[in-house]
């Protein structure tokens, strides 16, 4: 049994060490927000935040998690988070919403470290964010408009 905090509740999972956290999420746990896009950490429909840091939890491995908190989707609150998801419904910034839950998580930690991002340094912290419908420029106007909201 591998002990999980996630959203602080903390779960006794039964699975090998080499289990990656995305599948404990979803099949173990049953939280679904976090999704499975690549399985090779390259387009971020799988980022949860570690400790705070986002990850791609389909190749973070439960056996390495130890004591650190797992935030999915369905945990993530806070100012910035509660601002990120009402900028993102406010500005209809998804098209078929799949990659979002981890466009979400990667904008919540940019803009809770650099709470006035430019072009550049949103374009380097959602690099590792692919989205198939290519709504790339209202993700950029959606983190624009939570700083901004943010700093009102």
């Amino acid at each position: 049994m591998i002990k999980l905090t996630i959203n602080d509740i903390v779960h006794e999972v039964d699975a090998d060490a080499d289990m990656p956290l995305l599948w404990a999420i979803r099949d173990l746990i049953g939280l679904t927000g976090t999704k499975f896009g690549c399985g090779m950490a390259q387009c971020g429909a799988c980022t949860v935040h570690l400790d705070g840091s986002p990850v791609r939890s389909c190749q973070t491995f439960v056996g390495d998690i130890g004591d650190a908190k797992i935030t999915t989707i369905e945990g993530l609150k806070g100012k910035v988070a509660d601002t990120v998801k009402t900028v993102w419904a406010d500005l209809d910034v998804p098209q078929c919403g799949y990659c979002q839950s981890g466009q979400i998580m990667s904008a919540t930690d940019l803009l809770a470290n650099n709470p006035k991002p430019t072009d550049e340094d949103i374009d380097g912290a959602m690099a590792g964010n692919l989205c198939r419908c290519a709504t790339y420029q209202r993700i950029r106007a959606g983190i624009h408009e939570a700083a901004k909201r943010l700093e009102a």
